[in-house]
Parts: structure tokens; C-alpha cells; sequence
């Protein structure tokens, strides 16, 4: 049974943080005093400095030779589980459908992956688990999190890469031609396919018919490929690859006095919207602050300055027979063409934008049957290629690996961090869960809705979160044999919030960003009482 000395402890270790949540939600929704752009700053601090060494700290005290390999099995078997499920219900429900359903499937295979099986285990599973159940679940928090940063985070980004590149495919290399690539090639300054960089694909195909595909950044010209009268496509303008547009570069062939401004129907050119005003060469600030860029829209936008862009116009319906019209569009938002076609924004503070034509979707259903992609070995290569480079512009990648090294060094041969170091760290350290509950704050007052997803969404994204999340952790605890405390400690980490990092990965790749922000922000709302219920009825 729970004394109440007990639920008071979890209260003195929870309401601080929510404290600090709060106090930034009303310094920007009630008292105005602070503006987006200073939340930008403040949310890039926490990402860059804050949350990495804060990790870092919890991580290198942990001793790695004592790891409790009963409680990591028993959430890896449940996280196992789930995906296994999730790819099961895809395979037999996509083994009628076309190449269209088959996206959707894996679409939701990853959303209900990263809302059932990823918590907030470092923010709020330290201090909460720490004080229901006593000092050592803090290292089995730090265990998971080693975990989540290192497999499970990794996993997430190879899926989301995996689906990005499979949009561009279809959409560059629609048809039988894209199984003939038979290499990519990405150039360094390149980070990823999720839609934050502007790139263009060049492609050449030798005397036996396979394509050699170069992946670069975009300029307003592209230089001719060979694809396009070799495969006889034009491919689709509009696509929902993450947080992109995709267009063609469609002209008749002009006489031009300098040969790179010329543009001919062969050149394909897929643009990128990036999600903040500066070039995101840079990706890590970006790929995980808490919020995205505070403006109301980017349609229409350029980074280069004094530089007109090429950029799709709305009223250019994608068609299979004739090539859209490019519009002209320069830094200031101007455009030379008046927009006439509606269109709808379909995720919430996504940089995707998409445009809905009932009949454009039964035409993309119909072209999607025939889609073929790359062999396996080639995607492989470039997922892989991607997701390093994704990973190496990460700061918790860093400090998880670097937290792994310095414990494995230190209790093996019994080394202390120097006090020079250790106090340095411990002062960032100390202030990183109040300003990570902070920036959460400002991330949910620069929303315009606490549930962007809609009510039935969001009711089944919280029951997947706060339900089926500790069923099933109760179910490979149990199958692991895992008792008492740990078996407690096992079920109410389940139930803990949404992580962070799979939203930004959402809205970084445009899918159902909604849906895991509601799962941030209300979930945050709600996990309190939840876990407090699940603590008792533990208890009892």
C-alpha cells in the first residue's frame, strides 16, 4: 500500500519540473515576455548543450559491468514485439493494395512505433522513477537511454530515411527505370533526404541501360539529365516526401549565351523547403530543438538572397501529358504568377505542403502499380550513407557514446574525472531538466493547438501511449521473469510521456507531426496522473 509520505515524495520530485513548464508556457502566452526568436535561441541551447550534457552526465556515472541485462531484455522484447506486429498488419493488409497504400502502411508503422514504444525516459522517467521507487532505477533509466540513443533512435531514423527515399524514387524514377540505378551518389555536404536542403538528382546511364544517380545540392538551374528522354517519364510535381516540393524544370530548349543557365526538358530537379531561415548545412540545432521555426508559413520562401528561385506554382495541376509551367519566385515572396488553385495544409507545422485533387490521387494510385525500385543492396548503401551523416550531426549521439567510453574506462580501472571537468559538466548538467521542461513550455505556448490532431486522434494515440504501451512491457516482463520493484519500475517507465526526438523527427520528415506533437504536449499534461494511478494500483 502507498503511504501518502510516499505519493508526497513523487510530488516534490514532479512539480518543480512542472513548474518550470508552466512558468515558460505563461512567459509567452500570458505575459508576452519572450518572442518566438528568443525561444528559438533558448530551444537551441537546450538541444545543443543542455540535453547532450545532461546525458552525458547520467551516462558516465552509470557502471556499464553491472547492467541489468533481465530489465533491457525485457524492453527490447516488448519494443521487438510491437515493430513486429506493426510490419505483420502491413505485409497482409499491403499485399493487395499498389505501391500508394503500401507508403501509407509504412507511414503508420512508424508513427504508432515511435508513439507506443518511445518514452521520455531522461526527462521525466529519472526524477519520477527515482522517487516512487529509490536511487537505483536511475541507473535503469540511464540504461534505457543508452538504449534509445544508440539502437532504438537509430532504427527510427532508418525508417524515416528508408521512406524519404523511397518517396524520391517513385517521384524522380517513377515506373520499371528505377530498377535499373545501380549506385548513388551523395555529395559531402549533404546530411539527409528529409526535405530541410535544397538537392537536385543528375543521372547517367551507360551502353548496358543502368543508372548511375548523383544526389547535390539545387541551384536555380539544373544541368540536364539524360533520365528523362531515356525513360520517357516526366516525373510528378507535387509529392508528400517530407517537409518537400518536388518539382519538374519543364522548358522547351532555348539558345542560351552561357550553357549553365540553360534549362531543357531533361533537367529534374527535386526542391527542398528548408524548416529554418538559415542554410541547414549545420543540422544538429535544427534536427532537435524543441519547436519549429516560429512563422506562419514558408510557401513561397527562398534562402537565397538577391537570387530568383525556381519553385512550382499551385495552379500548375500535375499531369502525365503535359509538363507544368514553372513560376518564378524571389526572396521577397513575390511571384510573377497569381496563385489560383486552392490548397490545404494536411499536417500540423509540417514543411510539406500538398495539394488535393481526387483526381490526381487515382492517377498516382494507378502509376504507383507499376513501381519498381533499386535492388536492395543499393537503397541499403544509401540509407545507410544518410542516416551516418544524419547521425554525425547529432549531439546526443556524441555524448551518449562518449558517456558509454568514459564509464567503461573509469570502472574498469577505477579512474576519477578530473574535478576541472566534472564540475564543468556538472553545472550544465544541474540546469538540464529545468530547461528542457522549459523549452517544452515554450514549444506547447507557441502552438496554436494543445491537440492539433483532433479529439478521436488524439484519444487513440494516447490509449496506444498510455495503454497498450505497459500491456505489452507487462508481457515481456513477465516473460522474462522480471519480479518485484523492477517489475513495477518496468511498467510505469511504459507509461511515461512521449519522447521528444520522435516528433522532431515527424516534423523534420513531414509525417503526422500532429499527431506526435499532441502526443508531446498532451501527454505531458496527462502522464502525471496516469503514472501516479498506475504507482498505486502497483502498490496495492
Amino acid at each position: 500500500m502507498i503511504a501518502w509520505k510516499d505519493f508526497y515524495a513523487v510530488m516534490c520530485a514532479m512539480i518543480p519540473l512542472y513548474f518550470a513548464m508552466f512558468l515558460a508556457y505563461g512567459s509567452v502566452k500570458w505575459w508576452k515576455i519572450f518572442t518566438p526568436e528568443q525561444c528559438s535561441g533558448v530551444n537551441r541551447f537546450v538541444a545543443t548543450f543542455a540535453v547532450p550534457v545532461l546525458s552525458f552526465h547520467f551516462i558516465a556515472q552509470n557502471n556499464p559491468f553491472q547492467m541489468d541485462f533481465h530489465f533491457l531484455l525485457a524492453d527490447t522484447l516488448s519494443k521487438l514485439f510491437v515493430l513486429f506486429v506493426l510490419f505483420l498488419w502491413a505485409s497482409i493488409s499491403a499485399a493487395s493494395c499498389c505501391s500508394s497504400s503500401r507508403r501509407r502502411r509504412l507511414d503508420w508503422v512508424i508513427t504508432l512505433f515511435s508513439v507506443g514504444t518511445l518514452p521520455n525516459t531522461l526527462v521525466m522517467g529519472i526524477p519520477l522513477l527515482r522517487a516512487m521507487y529509490g536511487d537505483f532505477t536511475q541507473s535503469l533509466m540511464v540504461q534505457l537511454v543508452v538504449l534509445q540513443c544508440i539502437i532504438w533512435y537509430t532504427l527510427l531514423l532508418f525508417l524515416f530515411e528508408y521512406r524519404a527515399a523511397t518517396l524520391m524514387i517513385q517521384d524522380q524514377f517513377p515506373g520499371a527505370g528505377a530498377a535499373a540505378i545501380t549506385k548513388f551518389e551523395i555529395d559531402g555536404d549533404i546530411i539527409s533526404l528529409d526535405g530541410r536542403d535544397p538537392l537536385q538528382a543528375e543521372s547517367e546511364i551507360d551502353a548496358e541501360g543502368r543508372i548511375r544517380v548523383r544526389i547535390r545540392r539545387s541551384t536555380s538551374s539544373a544541368p540536364g539529365s539524360a533520365i528523362s528522354s531515356s525513360l520517357g517519364v516526366t516525373p510528378r510535381r507535387l509529392s508528400n516526401i517530407s517537409g518537400a516540393e518536388i518539382y519538374s524544370v519543364n522548358t522547351p530548349v532555348r539558345p542560351a549565351p552561357q550553357a549553365e543557365q540553360q534549362l531543357t526538358v531533361r533537367d529534374i530537379t527535386f526542391g527542398y523547403r528548408s524548416a529554418s531561415p538559415h542554410p541547414s548545412g549545420y543540422a544538429s540545432s535544427d534536427a532537435y530543438s524543441l519547436q519549429p521555426t516560429p512563422r506562419a508559413s514558408n510557401f513561397n520562401e527562398t534562402e537565397v538572397v538577391g537570387t530568383p528561385a525556381w519553385a512550382p506554382s499551385p495552379a500548375c495541376r500535375p499531369a502525365w501529358n503535359q509538363s507544368p509551367a514553372p513560376s518564378l519566385v524571389w526572396p521577397d515572396g513575390g511571384q510573377g504568377d497569381k496563385d489560383v488553385g486552392e490548397e490545404k495544409d494536411l499536417s500540423f507545422r509540417s514543411t510539406a505542403k500538398f495539394v488535393e485533387h481526387k483526381e490526381d490521387d487515382q492517377m498516382a494510385i494507378e502509376y504507383d502499380q507499376e513501381q519498381e525500385m533499386p535492388a536492395t543492396l543499393v537503397m541499403v548503401r544509401l540509407i545507410l550513407t544518410m542516416v551516418g551523416r544524419k547521425l554525425s550531426r547529432n549531439p546526443n549521439t556524441y555524448s551518449s557514446v562518449l558517456g558509454l567510453l568514459w564509464s567503461l574506462i573509469s570502472f574498469k580501472w577505477d579512474l576519477d574525472m578530473p574535478i576541472l571537468v566534472k564540475e564543468s559538466i556538472k553545472i550544465i548538467s544541474d540546469a538540464g531538466l529545468g530547461m528542457a521542461m522549459f523549452s517544452l513550455g515554450l514549444f506547447m505556448a507557441l502552438q496554436p493547438r494543445i491537440i492539433a490532431c483532433g479529439p478521436k486522434m488524439a484519444a487513440i494515440s494516447m490509449a496506444i501511449r498510455f495503454l497498450s504501451g505497459p500491456v505489452v512491457m507487462s508481457a515481456a516482463s513477465m516473460v522474462v521473469k522480471l519480479r518485484g520493484v523492477k517489475f513495477h519500475t518496468a511498467i510505469v517507465q511504459a507509461a511515461l510521456p512521449q519522447g521528444i526526438v520522435p516528433f522532431v523527427f515527424a516534423r523534420e520528415y513531414g509525417l503526422h507531426p500532429d499527431i506526435l506533437s499532441t502526443g508531446v504536449i498532451f501527454g505531458m499534461l496527462v502522464s502525471l496522473p496516469v503514472t501516479l494511478l498506475y504507482y498505486v494500483l502497483l502498490g496495492l
